[in-house]
């Protein structure tokens, strides 16, 4: 599928000058990505990507909020029943409730296999519900393994005023 709209991400304000790197999941790893493949997750709904952001059982800690502007093909559609029959997906797939422990431990989630086929099949992302804490069935994310400035895969920060840059007037 082609997904395009706008998407949101709550991050760590210490990666504020590089909103687009995908550097912080590059080096920790995530649900959908191993350490050492960059990935940018990101929400349908800033509320979202504030429970994205926030861990489980811990106040809540300063974040930015940005918006980007997504244009990309192919996205895989997590949500669609039919495509997750043709990839062999189950609920827990995608869930994976113990992905973080299992990375810990040295195995493969298979949150991260899935991902793994998905970047090999050539897709520049996925849409997928969110598992965050509080989340609903209405809460969807957009990750991203391939992005860049341009087409097919077009991820573009909303940032008019150059707030994020470190060139803002003053």
């Amino acid at each position: 599928m082609r997904f395009r709209g706008l998407v949101y991400r709550a991050h760590n304000p210490q990666w504020s000058w590089t909103p687009l790197s995908g550097d912080g999941a590059r080096r920790h790893g995530g649900r959908f990505n191993r350490r050492g493949v960059p990935a940018l997750y990101t929400s349908l709904d800033p509320i979202t990507a504030i429970r994205e952001a926030q861990p489980l059982g811990r106040p809540m800690q300063p974040l930015t909020l940005c918006a980007y502007e997504v244009d990309a093909e192919p996205v895989f559609d997590a949500l669609d029943e039919e495509r997750r029959r043709d990839q062999g997906l189950s609920d827990a797939d995608l869930v994976c409730a113990a992905w973080e422990a299992d990375m810990l431990a040295g195995t493969v989630p298979a949150s991260q296999a899935l991902a793994d086929r998905l970047i090999a099949a050539g897709y520049a992302g996925m849409r997928v519900r969110s598992f965050a804490v509080g989340a609903g069935a209405d809460d969807i994310n957009l990750v991203m393994w391939r992005w860049a400035a341009k087409p097919p895969a077009r991820v573009t920060l909303i940032d008019d005023e150059d707030r994020l840059s470190g060139r803002q007037e003053r």
